[in-house]
């Protein structure tokens, strides 16, 4: 792999690779970049919106994390990914669940699973993520902020995992933190307040979660790989319900809320020389 530009993804669960990468994935793997994507749960702890599976769920056959490994096969088929790799193997780490949010149901048991990622030896999942950077030796790697996002302990794991372990890797030259900025979400849901026929309610007045539009460092225009995308959300068929109108586009998660669907995918630049790094993330690095 030597001289070839390789980029490396921590996400959490599957759907995370989708939701908040997927089109950044695309472009690189179109562009010719090795992309890998490396999940660290099979998810199993999520809630089920369609109705006919509700029955794998966790507080039910408790099979949900099989039935998503599926899907996020399917969605990397889509993307065009052919590395995916589940941290430490497939099933070392179980989803740990999300405590109740303002609005939003539990999905984390009463105590965690034994095998559950936020409660797991951070020094085994740091070295495990070392392992998989070791093997592919990718130049920029990416995962979320300190908050994960959203404050999902499996996303806030995932950060504290991916900053450990990247200093690591001499080849590893930019860390990114996946962002959404407050302007673009409010654009956003100003776009869908607009559209016609939307399926799914609005966000209530606190919104979505942003980060100030000060944090962002790199924007990636994605709008030619939309309808990848779109299709990668589709296969997370248990998660995600996803809307289509002529140019218009949403989507849902299991509150239900609308979401917009991003042209642009943003990103803070949390390790290495930002030199050309503001619309690619390789940019200025040497191939």
């Amino acid at each position: 792999m030597s001289g070839s530009r390789r980029l490396v993804v921590v996400h959490a669960h599957p759907d995370d690779e989708t939701l908040w990468t997927g089109g950044t994935i695309a472009r690189y793997v179109a562009a010719g970049v090795a992309v890998t994507v490396v999940t660290c749960t099979l998810g199993e702890q999520g809630e089920v919106i369609t109705e006919k599976l509700r029955g794998l769920a966790a507080g039910a056959a408790d099979q949900l994390g099989g039935y998503r490994v599926a899907e996020l096969h399917a969605a990397c088929a889509v993307l065009g990914v052919t590395d995916q790799r589940f941290l430490g193997g497939i099933g070392r780490w179980r989803d740990s669940g999300m405590v109740a949010q303002p609005g939003a149901r539990a999905t984390a048991p009463v105590e965690l699973h034994p095998r559950a990622f936020a409660a797991g030896r951070l020094d085994e999942q740091v070295d495990a993520l070392v392992e998989v950077l070791e093997a592919v030796r990718p130049q920029v790697v990416v995962s979320y902020g300190p908050d994960g996002g959203y404050g999902h302990p499996d996303h806030v794991r995932a950060h504290h995992v991916t900053m450990a372990a990247a200093p690591r890797i001499s080849e590893v030259a930019r860390v990114f933190w996946v962002v959404q900025p407050a302007s673009a979400v409010a654009d956003g849901i100003a776009a869908l307040r607009a559209t016609p026929e939307l399926p799914f309610p609005l966000p209530g007045s606190e919104g979505l979660p942003g980060v100030a539009d000060a944090e962002v460092t790199t924007s990636l225009d994605v709008s030619e790989h939309r309808g990848a995308l779109l299709w990668a959300m589709r296969a997370h068929a248990t998660q995600i319900r996803v809307w289509t109108q002529g140019p218009h586009a949403a989507f849902a998660l299991s509150d239900g809320v609308a979401r917009p669907v991003f042209d642009t995918e943003y990103f803070t630049l949390a390790h290495g020389a930002a030199t050309g790094s503001h619309d690619d993330l390789f940019g200025g690095l040497a191939r």
